[in-house]
């Protein structure tokens, strides 16, 4: 006559339960469906780059809407002297620089820089004429206000030097 071990069921006990002690750990190894890794720094930086980009390209296309829909709601321009504050002032105000056929002046991001937390961000970089001459440079801030959109919440153009000739 075969006789079990007593202490088989013993052992298939302790068997289920180390294999489904590793499942439940494995199982908390993987990520989440859905769930997508963090951006990196230059991930981020390369975000806002091209956020700055698409902003400079409603200039270029003449769409004025689109400029407007980089704007945040508590934007404020510097303008000159005038300090323009909230979304539709800045829109209104920079209207008339999108009703000519060719834009007065492109610009493009040359250094972007991102808080640690990637909520915050400052863009800058050369203004040019329609010739292409540097006329000024740009600083942006950009804040993140909803999963992958940035919306600018201050900007400063500064005329550029022309310090060869003093």
């Amino acid at each position: 006559m075969n006789q079990a071990s007593p202490q088989l069921p013993l052992q298939r006990a302790y068997l289920w339960l180390l294999v489904t002690t590793f499942a439940v750990f494995a199982a908390m190894l993987l990520p989440a469906p859905g769930y997508a890794a963090q951006p990196t720094m230059s991930d981020v930086q390369k975000q806002v780059a091209d956020t700055e980009r698409a902003f400079a390209k409603t200039m270029a296309l003449r769409d004025h809407a689109g400029f407007t829909s980089f704007l945040s709601e508590e934007a404020v321009f510097f303008s000159g002297q005038e300090v323009l504050r909230g979304k539709q002032n800045i829109a209104d105000a920079w209207k008339r620089l999108y009703q000519k056929p060719e834009a007065p002046f492109s610009w493009e991001p040359e250094q972007v820089e991102v808080l640690a937390s990637g909520t915050l961000a400052l863009s800058s970089g050369p203004v040019r004429d329609p010739q292409g001459k540097l006329i000024a440079t740009f600083t942006s801030i950009w804040r993140l206000e909803a999963p992958g959109t940035w919306r600018i919440i201050f900007d400063k153009g500064n005329d550029a030097c022309d310090c060869g000739n003093k």
